[in-house]
């Protein structure tokens, strides 16, 4: 095994596979069984092939498989099964913004973004559950928009005509593409990318799509990469031009305060910056997490490779949460673990980082993705999926109708509903698990795969851009230390598998058959290179020590793994509204929620004890929790509740004369009313 930063790859070509005599394991049938011809390369379905960039782009270190290669399996499968009985699965049948009536169908109700939203998620769960009725309900959204273009190239709701929701059902439509190799799509693409390229000058970026210029820039450069015309270069350049310059702004980031409607106001007043509320926008600055290694494939500028980490860096330095996110109620919001986050954002960030991974090939920002999925993610929906937040807050002590602290949104911000303030989350909450099913493998350029998040799947592709494999991966990952992944290539095959070590998982160990290999540096990729037979099997372990994070007051966070854990406080569920299967809830606490903990920072697991269960519920619910961390602790009396939300922070560390207590802490996304950062008791 050697020890290489997988900042140093490329992606695989697309190629053929050659066909092969005999039949295949189990895992294989996907081989044995094509798809339709027109689908096929040798026998092989041709959306096993991965697409490389084109000359002049810069090479990605590594590259999506197609859609539906990665097949979600154990309590993944189970989730996106939960999110398919849920909102996403029914979103169309309670919610007249995308029912029927959808300008997206033809009809003549809400014609903007949330059609192209609620597709580009409902598509990836779709096709990696190969769920046939979910599958029927998008395939009708699609026919209507391949059928809706225009003789001059513009397609999409002819009462709409608005760059930005076109940037994201161009989303939605390469993933189609992907799953079913409709051939409509491309030359739609395509002459709707010439219409935009005569019609940019004249009708130049405004409003979000001028923030969001990044987003289409990726399907611009998917198309490219596949019928190589130069023109669509071109209009990824103006794009950028036109476009909101991220990196310039994150370079003398200005906004290193909480942010109010009265300050954006003064702001705009003094500065001039009529668009000053865009830039402080939280979703915005997600979306914007992509801009600069986009940019880098079109300029090759290491400033534009760069980017990204600086903008990472003023976030957490001036809004970062436990969480893995930053705080925007809807803008910018400061450090307060009691200010929120908006889900949009957060399923924005996750996509920012999965585009950005596959550019860089770093592990540092694998990382950043797996702490945002598997805490932030989980932790703003209903056990069932049938209710969201608008604003989740990492100290969420009572969900309710009251005007918290946020930065500019109102009284309903943190209830779980249908739509609570605004419908843009209930619209595009759907992309975040799929999508992340989508990027745990990606393909490396010397003919291998990488794995980029653990979680139970299997895959199937095509490595040294011809030879069919397919893997299975066993895991209770992110609760379990262990991993184990069975190779069963359709004949012995030498290929790279690149295999990322976590940045926590210090003492990893990794095996071969049985035999040690010497694991890689945490925070980076290490790679296995050898000749592979069917049935060989990697085993990896993770230790999974409980750590401690410092946070704002210098409070304390306690995580095991890539899971923070919180307090959970025994939400007691009113229901304000039925919404038919939907309704909204308010949420109050059963159990008292002021503590400073007494734990050792320096030696943690001295003080934090590890309990873990077997459990068959879903996992990021409290029945479901796999692992529960005891610690000790004490109340605070002086830290009260204000407005609904925590009050302040006392400074740690801080005295306590109250009884010491047995505390139990469970995974953040488990807990919908929770403590997450506690001020540290001082020591007697």
């Amino acid at each position: 095994m050697s020890k290489r930063n997988s900042s140093r790859r490329d992606f695989l070509k697309q190629a053929g596979a050659l066909a092969v005599a005999g039949s295949a394991p189990p895992l294989l049938s996907a081989f044995s069984q094509p798809e339709p011809a027109r689908y096929t390369v040798y026998g092989v379905a041709a959306n096993r092939a991965v697409v490389k960039n084109r000359a002049p782009l810069q090479q990605n270190q590594f590259h999506f498989l197609p859609l539906t290669a990665i097949r979600p399996t154990g309590w993944l499968c189970q989730q996106l099964e939960v999110q398919a009985r849920g909102l996403s699965g029914h979103l169309d049948e309670v919610w007249p913004d995308v029912g029927p009536n959808s300008g997206w169908l033809g009809g003549k109700g809400e014609n903007w973004e949330r059609g192209p939203y609620f597709l580009d998620g409902l598509i990836p769960l779709a096709y990696l559950l190969d769920d046939a009725p979910l599958k029927a309900k998008a395939q009708k959204w699609m026919d209507w928009t391949l059928g809706s273009q225009q003789p001059n190239g513009m397609f999409g709701p002819a009462t709409n005509d608005d760059w930005w929701p076109r940037m994201v059902m161009l989303k939605a439509l390469t993933q189609y593409q992907e799953a079913t190799g409709d051939p409509r799509v491309i030359p739609l693409m395509e002459r709707y990318f010439a219409y935009q390229l005569r019609q940019l000058s004249p009708r130049p970026l405004r409003d979000w799509g001028k923030y969001r210029w990044q987003d289409e820039a990726v399907s611009v450069l998917w198309l490219y990469n596949r019928d190589g015309d130069g023109k669509l270069l071109e209009l990824a350049r103006l794009l950028q031009q036109q476009g909101h310059d991220w990196r310039r702004e994150f370079e003398n980031f200005p906004y290193t305060y909480k942010t109010s409607v009265k300050q954006l106001e003064i702001e705009k007043a003094e500065t001039k910056d009529v668009d000053i509320a865009m830039n402080t926008h939280g979703v915005n600055n997600a979306m914007g997490l992509k801009a600069s290694p986009v940019s880098w494939l079109l300029s090759g500028d290491d400033a534009d490779r760069q980017g990204i980490y600086h903008q990472l860096q003023m976030l957490d330095t001036y809004h970062g949460l436990p969480n893995g996110m930053f705080s925007a109620d809807e803008h910018f919001a400061g450090l307060n673990p009691s200010q929120g986050t908006e889900l949009c954002a957060v399923v924005e960030a996750m996509f920012s980082l999965e585009r950005a991974v596959a550019v860089l090939g770093d592990a540092v920002l694998a990382d950043r993705l797996e702490r945002i999925a598997y805490n932030a993610l989980p932790g703003t929906f209903t056990d069932d999926m049938w209710a969201h937040q608008y604003d989740q807050q990492p100290n969420q002590i009572q969900c309710s109708l009251l005007q918290r602290d946020w930065s500019t949104n109102g009284p309903e911000s943190n209830l779980f509903g249908l739509a609570p303030t605004y419908g843009c989350c209930t619209a595009n909450l759907h992309q975040g698990w799929p999508k992340l099913t989508s990027s745990l493998w990606m393909a490396t350029d010397d003919g291998g795969l990488a794995a980029i998040i653990y979680a139970p799947n299997t895959v199937h592709t095509l490595v040294g851009g011809k030879i069919p494999v397919a893997i299975s991966e066993e895991t209770e990952s992110p609760f379990g230390e262990r991993v184990t992944l069975r190779i069963d290539p359709i004949s012995a095959v030498e290929f790279p598998l690149a295999l990322r070590v976590p940045g926590w998982a210090r003492d990893a160990s990794i095996s071969v058959n049985g035999k040690p290999t010497d694991a890689s540096t945490a925070g980076t990729f290490g790679v296995i290179k050898r000749k592979w037979q069917r049935g060989d099997r990697i085993e990896l372990r993770f230790p999974m020590k409980p750590r401690v994070s410092r946070w704002y007051r210098n409070s304390i966070a306690v995580e095991r793994g890539p899971i923070v854990y919180s307090l959970e406080l025994g939400p007691v569920w009113k229901k304000l509204k039925d919404r038919g299967p939907a309704s909204d809830w308010e949420a109050d606490p059963s159990r008292p929620w002021n503590y400073a903990l007494a734990v050792d920072v320096e030696r943690p697991d001295a003080s934090v004890e590890v309990v873990e269960r077997a459990s068959a519920e879903p996992p990021f619910t409290v029945k479901g929790t796999r692992v529960e961390l005891h610690v000790r602790g004490r109340g605070v009396p002086e830290w009260k509740v204000e407005n609904g939300s925590a009050g302040p922070l006392p400074e740690s560390p801080v005295a306590s004369h109250e009884p010491e207590e047995k505390l139990t802490l469970i995974p953040y996304g488990a807990a919908k009313l929770r403590v997450t950062a506690f001020p540290q008791l001082r020591k007697a």
